[in-house]
């Protein structure tokens, strides 16, 4: 798939390790530690999410850092979701939004195609039970899993797989959240979205593969978000609503798949923690 793929602009045409973080906000996350984060990254592909700022209102070395091609797609309303995708490689293509007259300016969806494979970053809205926030939240959902049915069937035809990282704002199942019990009537876990998840992780149907979760089958989390409240980041409460959803073929190469949670709280410089899978070629 990649194999043989030029190596230029530090790309690694045998191995591709594709991060993904909800930053809660690029230009905080940059005065907290981001940045230093971004220099000693070892991903090729960054999927950024919650990015809430424009292009011009970012510093000008994490809008554009030196070695990475950058694609930024901010919501038109300002201040709000946004989400970017930082590549090694020049991408072959660029794709922002999936054809949806409602989302495509709600900066929630961008993909690239690089050698072999085609890499998004997502930013699933959040929902709030009983308002119009979840209503937004199941039309996007309709959408997009006849989207992503579309691009893997897409991507077959031309010998691609595909990975599409980023928030989807559901936990799937109890071993994705501490306290699932308490959980079962807010958005993030209502049974109609665990079973939507289930669509797009259904052979038969989405046809995707929850990568970290076939790669740790049997433990709990690993959590990706911890609120900000109480202890939750101390006492590990959190969520694993970070997701990298590829295609089987794809999926079949990851070797590696971890979670970098900060050593501390004060050490944080989001409520989200980079997720990384590497996928061996």
């Amino acid at each position: 798939m990649l194999q043989g793929a030029p190596q230029r602009d530090g790309y690694r045409a045998r191995v591709l390790t594709v991060t993904s973080v909800n930053v809660n906000g690029l230009r905080a996350a940059a005065k907290k530690g981001f940045v230093e984060w971004l220099a000693g990254t070892s991903a090729d592909v960054l999927c950024l999410q919650e990015v809430r700022a424009e292009p011009e209102q970012l510093p000008a070395g994490v809008r554009q850092p030196e070695g990475w091609h950058v694609v930024h797609a901010p919501a038109a309303a300002k201040g709000r979701a946004g989400v970017s995708l930082y590549s090694r490689r020049e991408p072959d293509r660029v794709r922002i939004g999936f054809g949806s007259a409602e989302f495509d300016g709600s900066g929630r969806y961008v993909e690239v195609d690089l050698p072999g494979v085609t890499v998004a970053s997502l930013y699933l809205p959040s929902g709030e039970v009983g308002t119009e926030r979840q209503d937004e939240k199941v039309r996007f959902m309709d959408e997009f899993l006849a989207y992503l049915k579309e691009l893997r069937e897409r991507a077959a035809a031309d010998g691609r797989e595909v990975v599409v990282c980023g928030d989807w704002n559901i936990a799937h199942q109890p071993a994705d959240l501490k306290n699932w019990r308490g959980n079962q009537k807010n958005s993030g876990f209502l049974p109609e979205e665990r079973a939507w998840l289930g669509r797009v992780l259904d052979e038969a149907d989405g046809g995707y593969v929850d990568v970290v979760r076939a790669l740790h089958p049997d433990v709990e989390g690993p959590y990706s978000w911890w609120s900000y409240r109480g202890r939750a980041f101390e006492r590990d409460t959190g969520w694993r609503i970070d997701l990298a959803v590829a295609t089987p073929g794809l999926a079949s190469k990851a070797v590696k798949a971890f979670v970098e949670r900060a050593a501390s709280h004060d050490e944080r410089w989001s409520d989200h923690a980079p997720v990384t899978v590497v996928f061996g070629m």
